[in-house]
């Protein structure tokens, strides 16, 4: 075998270590036995982008979830005026989850800053391993309910900055 193919090998055997120990930080993989969490880790490419390029746009059904190794990248909301950012990811951030469970058209674009590296997994592949692993499934979902209650929490703590009008849409835990 020659040298070259071997330090494929060995690159590829380091990637996958690497994108399985991503993934087991992940909160919304928590619930996954470590079986699964090999084939997530298999199945999962790295891609980058360059600053200016879109992750994804507002509107795509694209059903992919990012997990930011490195960079950074902004939220972005259009309007009638343009596109404004809304908030930042930075490396160690998964953004996405929500289009491995269902089809879902974006409401945010989501634009590089700087160039990244993200690890991405696609739905295709997510309900494959579902398929595969099919006892796995509530607990995703309990990661997804554990997720949004958190986030309302932080909404309620930090509604003092928010006008009424917001105070008053409270309750998205409550679907």
């Amino acid at each position: 075998m020659s040298s070259s193919t071997e330090k494929n090998r060995q690159s590829k055997t380091s990637e996958f270590q690497e994108n399985l120990e991503i993934l087991r930080q992940i909160q919304f993989f928590s619930g996954l036995h470590l079986e699964a969490l090999k084939v997530i880790a298999y199945l999962c490419v790295r891609e980058t982008f360059r600053p200016g390029d879109y992750l994804f746009q507002k509107d795509d059904n694209d059903g992919k979830a990012f997990y930011i190794v490195s960079g950074e990248a902004a939220l972005m909301r259009e309007d009638k005026s343009g596109e404004s950012p809304q908030e930042n990811y930075v490396e160690g951030e998964f953004v996405g989850s929500l289009a491995l469970l269902s089809d879902m058209h974006r409401l945010f674009s989501l634009k590089a800053l700087t160039d990244m590296t993200c690890l991405i997994l696609t739905r295709d592949k997510f309900a494959k391993v579902m398929e595969q692993f099919p006892d796995l499934m509530p607990k995703v979902l309990k990661s997804v309910v554990d997720s949004v209650r958190a986030w309302e929490e932080r909404l309620l703590v930090d509604q003092d900055g928010f006008c009424e009008a917001c105070r008053q849409k409270a309750g998205v835990s409550l679907i």
